[in-house]
């Protein structure tokens, strides 16, 4: 390290690495079944910084410094479970049958420690000599500051604290009453036109609404308008065009959805990403140049750094680079041990290694300025995983093509999904750590230390993947998975892995319904000449996100239409709040419930999968008791409505008492 300044902080320290480790353990899993029954995860740095800051306010020497080294490890939970997005996909393919520990664990951290080294070199240039906004890496700085600055502050914290409890244990309650069968676990209704059929549904779940809220408005009316375009035009055209007259309103709807309008939001998907990853070559390459530029002076010139300027050195990073590719290179060829393509495993290895070192680069640099743009839980990781599964299933269908029988294809696919499974670990951790950088900056932290932290992170996250995923296939099993033997008749949907999974053996085995993926990818330039035109009509105060309105093409809308709901009603208590003295607290409370919303169900759910696996139960805690299909509907839109509303008035009358 540099020279250093004569002021050092109390930042990496025993209590506060292992408080990070457990909060990131804890996230971790509520993250892995967010994103496989959602598609969908959520920024972990706020609700950790606040549990921190609670916790750590019983030491009278704790610092802010220290609350910021926390939230930074506890957020690699909030990105590393990502990876979920294309791991099912190896037992969607029948490839796996469980989940093994080490090819999981090494994956994960083999990507993640490639992501944080490839992002220190872009430090300086996309965050200390950039104006890029960095939303939720500054909300994240004034939610640690406001919670150490001042006794309003304090109590702000233990208030912060207390409403990721209420949150939670209201989610594991409203969670318990879908699961023992005292309300429906979804509302949904599907009717008739004529010929053709559609309608509509609603997951009984506060971690989706917790979501949308989380999201914004803005993610939230671009959601609305997908469900608009899915199941107000699409689906009732395309069963009017594809009639089933002898099946009911529900299954023809859905049946149609899932084989072809799906697949025209995965095209309008992959345009949009397209579009928005082209627009970011520029500023990109000219952070990149930026700092290599500043590396250079620093070591030509001699000149002494700030503490709060010094990163882990160049020489650490390329050395550790060169390390990881190591035990990437072995998972690679381990993975092809004992079958079909073994017999080209330097060839594969070598492409694959090559394919993460350069996609990887190009993923963590994007992934790091979207999170400076827009923010880490907006940025288009989907995207990014719908390019590089395409990329790498181009590339290793090139090297496997002289591969022949009925083995080859799925073996292709499979390790395809792999290299992918390592580049977007690479993606997300790159994704946080730049907005982590932020806040340390914002906190007068020194970003080495944070660079560590991280790792640490990335370890700890890793570690929590494959138990948790193992044990969520074990009692629910994934949609369409061949070797399935779950215990539960309900399995995940796991929406993006199944996604990366079809485009895969699309590309490889030829089977893909391009004419429909065509179809989506013109709705999704469409939609981005629409956002242009918002853009520009409002002076950027007003956009419609086009990757948010192929999501909710693509997703049930079982999932979007909680999110929707949560994103207006969040949007309705703000904008009451911001009239209020004590609006800004409430807003900050608000988010810290909508947090334990999606931590209490999710952590809930995962127990509850752990109970179905020791007991051999699809439904261990279902009741004898039959209230009928619209009783139990009601019932879940009675209680949803007391427990929004309910905290949502807990989160104000808190905010007062504080702020008087």
């Amino acid at each position: 390290m540099n020279a250093v300044t004569s002021s050092q902080p109390k930042e990496i320290t025993l209590r506060g690495v292992t408080l990070g480790v457990l909060i990131t353990l804890v996230f971790t899993a509520a993250q892995v079944y967010l994103g496989l029954k959602v598609g969908l995860t959520f920024a972990t740095s706020i609700p950790a910084a606040v549990i921190s800051m609670a916790l750590l306010s019983a030491f009278k020497n704790a610092t802010i410094q220290e609350n910021n080294i926390v939230q930074t490890l506890a957020s690699a939970a909030g990105t590393l479970a990502s990876v979920i997005f294309v791991l099912p996909g190896l037992l969607m393919t029948g490839w796996w049958t469980d989940v093994p520990f080490w090819p999981t664990f090494g994956a994960c951290a083999t990507g993640g420690v490639l992501g944080v080294m490839y992002t220190v070199p872009l430090r300086r240039a996309l965050v200390s000599a950039s104006d890029l906004p960095y939303p939720e890496g500054v909300a994240a700085a004034e939610v640690l500051k406001v919670g150490t600055s001042s006794r309003s502050g304090a109590a702000e914290g233990k208030a912060g604290l207390m409403s990721v409890i209420w949150g939670s244990i209201a989610s594991v309650l409203f969670a318990a009453a879908a699961a023992a069968k005292l309300m429906a676990g979804e509302v949904a209704g599907y009717f008739r036109v004529g010929g053709s059929a559609t309608g509509i549904g609603a997951a009984s779940s506060l971690a989706l609404i917790g979501a949308g809220h989380l999201m914004g408005i803005t993610v939230g009316i671009a959601m609305l308008v997908g469900l608009v375009i899915a199941w107000g035009v699409l689906v009732p055209l395309l069963t009017s065009m594809n009639p089933m007259a002898d099946a009911p309103a529900s299954e023809h709807a859905l049946r149609i959805w899932g084989t072809q309008v799906r697949m025209i939001g995965a095209g309008a998907i992959g345009a949009a990403a397209i579009v928005t990853l082209a627009g970011l070559a520029k500023p990109v390459i000219g952070g990149l140049r930026s700092a290599l530029e500043t590396a250079r002076r620093a070591k030509t010139q001699g000149q002494v750094l700030e503490r709060t300027e010094q990163d882990l050195s160049i020489r650490t990073v390329g050395l550790v680079t060169l390390v990881s590719l190591l035990p990437a290179g072995w998972l690679l060829a381990d993975f092809l041990q004992g079958t079909v393509l073994e017999s080209l495993s330097v060839p594969l290895v070598a492409v694959g290694i090559g394919y993460v070192l350069l996609a990887g680069v190009c993923a963590a640099a994007v992934c790091g300025y979207m999170a400076g743009l827009i923010g880490s839980s907006n940025s288009p990781v989907s995207g990014i995983a719908i390019l590089t599964i395409l990329g790498a299933a181009l590339s290793v269908g090139v090297v496997g093509r002289q591969v022949t029988g009925p083995e080859a294809a799925p073996a292709l696919v499979a390790f395809a999904l792999f290299v992918t499974t390592v580049v977007l670990a690479v993606a997300v951790i790159g994704n946080d750590n730049l907005q982590d950088l932020k806040t340390g900056q914002l906190v007068d932290a020194t970003p080495w230390k944070q660079q560590v932290a991280l790792l640490i992170g990335v370890v700890a996250g890793s570690a929590v993947v494959p138990p948790v995923l193992a044990l969520l296939n074990r009692a629910y099993g994934f949609a369409g998975a061949p070797n399935a033997h779950a215990i539960s008749a309900q399995p995940l949907a796991a929406p993006q892995a199944t996604l990366i999974s079809t485009l895969a053996k699309g590309v490889i085995g030829g089977n893909l319904r391009w004419d429909l993926v065509l179809w989506g990818a013109a709705l999704g330039l469409t939609l981005v000449v629409i956002n242009f035109v918002v853009k520009k009509a409002s002076k950027d105060r007003y956009s419609l996100p086009p990757l948010g309105v192929g999501l909710a093409i693509y997703l049930p809308s079982a999932v979007t239409v909680p999110v929707v709901v949560g994103a207006l009603a969040g949007w309705a208590f703000e904008r009451a709040a911001s009239k209020q003295t004590w609006g800004e607290p409430a807003k900050r409370l608000a988010v810290l419930i909508m947090s334990g919303f999606i931590v209490g169900e999710s952590l809930f759910n995962v127990a509850l999968a752990g109970l179905i696996v020791s007991t051999g139960k699809g439904e261990p805690l279902a009741l004898p008791i039959e209230l009928g299909e619209v009783t139990t509907m009601i019932i879940a839109v009675v209680l949803g409505v007391v427990a929004v509303g309910g905290l949502y008035r807990w989160a104000a009358r808190t905010a007062l008492r504080i702020s008087t």
